[in-house]
């Protein structure tokens, strides 16, 4: 099944768009994407196929999250995520844990973001979160942008608790992602509950990174914003 999987990428690869990828993801020397290798193969594309080949093995997903072709490895987690939807609650639990595995392989941004949510947020909707405070405390960025990330799927059902003290613990943190992955995360309480973000910022916008404080408050009126970027 992979070599006709193979097929279909050779096919769609795309070399202008495929050097935009590598620009555009940071995959320089000393980038956060260093060595990542893009075919240039659109994000529509990617979930048709995931579609397409949503049987695959567990072992062949985990080919797929072994390579160092970007869009192999979000082929590999949109497959996870059509499993999960699917999946039993024993078989959830073995993709959560096949996820956090594979945590240092969900190497750039747009991977955690279209993944962690869908999957580790989702299966600890109804259980015990003592996991992402300890990817939030990792050496890893992956790991930590996972951490917080997962927690949108708790922001949807308005359940905002573990997003604050998450936050929290990444309020130091010295990488531009998870600045911004944080603010991304307390600006969605806050559209769902301005008064909770409020709270969060009068404790704490004087330490929070200016990047983490403008997503915050993007959705702030002018004057509210000016105020929190002036005081």
């Amino acid at each position: 099944m992979l070599q006709e999987l193979e097929k279909e990428l050779n096919l769609l690869a795309d070399k202008e768009r495929a050097a935009l990828c590598q620009r555009y993801f940071k995959t320089g020397k000393g980038e956060y994407g260093e060595g990542d290798v893009f075919l240039g193969i659109t994000s529509k594309n990617q979930r048709q196929i995931a579609k397409k080949f949503k049987e695959l093995k567990i072992s062949e997903v985990q080919e797929l999250l072994n390579s160092k072709v970007h869009e192999k490895r979000q082929i590999a987690l949109f497959v996870l995520v059509e499993k999960f939807k699917k999946a039993d609650e024993t078989e959830k639990k073995d993709i959560f844990e096949f996820y956090l595995k594979n945590a240092e392989k969900i190497n750039n941004w747009d991977l955690v973001d279209l993944s962690a949510p869908n999957i580790i947020g989702t299966f600890l909707l109804d259980k015990e979160r003592k996991v992402l405070y300890g990817l939030a405390k990792s050496d890893n960025l992956w790991e930590k942008r996972i951490s917080i990330i997962s927690t949108a799927a708790f922001i949807r059902n308005n359940d905002f608790e573990d997003t604050i003290k998450i936050s929290e613990i990444l309020l130091k943190d010295k990488h531009d992602l998870i600045h911004k992955a944080v603010g991304w995360m307390l600006r969605e309480i806050g559209k769902r509950d301005e008064d909770c973000l409020i709270r969060f910022l009068n404790k704490n916008y004087k330490e929070m990174p200016r990047t983490m404080l403008r997503y915050a408050i993007e959705k702030f009126d002018e004057e509210k914003r000016k105020d929190y970027l002036t005081r």
